[in-house]
């Protein structure tokens, strides 16, 4: 019971990174498979907590921890065989 408590002490006192969430347009998907390429990459990404993409947008949504930057985003879908663009950036809700 101590272990359990001393590990909640320690997480209590960690400071919580804000969540992001970026639409970034995606260049060049034509079909269905090409937003699961994209979404395998983005979720293979470490920091990204939720991906969904759009193929009649041509946009990803993507929900990120605080500590990875957009170009980590840009380089996964870069990753997978497309190029993509940062629309806007906001912090979740």
């Amino acid at each position: 019971m101590k272990r359990t408590l001393a590990a909640w002490g320690l997480l209590l006192s960690l400071p919580l990174l804000a969540d992001r969430i970026a639409v970034i347009e995606v260049n060049g998907m034509t079909c269905p498979l090409c937003t699961v390429a994209v979404k395998r990459s983005l979720k293979k990404t470490p920091g990204v907590l939720h991906a969904k993409v759009k193929l009649n947008t041509r946009k990803a949504t993507v929900r990120y921890t605080d500590d990875l930057n957009e170009t980590r985003l840009l380089q996964a879908i870069e990753k997978a065989g497309y190029k993509g663009k940062v629309l806007s950036v906001a912090p979740a809700k």
